[in-house]
């Protein structure tokens, strides 16, 4: 694993796709690309899946305070505007074959949570299970979370009908 990763998520993320020995490139998004007019958010990981699919990720790290996984109840799913621009942008850029994702990266609060049979990462002392949703199912479903914040998000229920597991989006 990288030291440089940014932030605890990322690096859960990225001990994952280490561990199930998925290539992948790690970008730098402390940078942006664009005009002096407008710039493009940078993804966090281009992932090389079977088949010659290429998937363009932006990792948001939550917390989940819950005590199961059952359901998919209490599980945050909100990101900027800007996220979803990015990461359309970048998809269609590096064009045909290059699909976009959200890959939601949730270290339990709780020592006593019920993972509902999930595939959990151990790292150090701390647990993280993954839920994917691809931005054109964001897009499709997002509604306004913040207008201040620029924030947008999906209902409970969209959430639970687009989250799929990590290896379900790398097939």
């Amino acid at each position: 694993m990288r030291d440089s990763a940014a932030n605890h998520y990322e690096r859960a993320f990225e001990s994952w796709l280490i561990d199930h020995q998925v290539e992948y490139v790690r970008a730098d998004e402390h940078q942006r690309i664009g005009t002096a007019r407008q710039t493009v958010k940078n993804f966090d990981f281009l992932l090389y899946a079977p088949l010659g699919r290429r998937i363009v990720v932006e990792v948001k790290g939550r917390t989940f305070a819950g005590t199961s996984l059952a359901g998919l109840k209490g599980l945050e799913c909100w990101v900027t505007r800007d996220d979803v621009r990015g990461l359309g942008a970048w998809a269609k850029a590096l064009g045909l074959g290059h699909e976009a994702a959200f890959v939601f990266t949730y270290r339990a609060a709780r020592i006593d949570v019920d993972f509902d049979g999930r595939d959990v990462l151990c790292l150090g002392p701390d647990r993280y299970v993954f839920f994917c949703i691809r931005l054109e199912d964001y897009r499709r479903h997002m509604k306004e979370r913040s207008v201040r914040w620029q924030t947008v998000t999906l209902s409970a229920d969209h959430f639970r009908a687009c989250a799929i597991d990590l290896p379900v989006l790398l097939k």
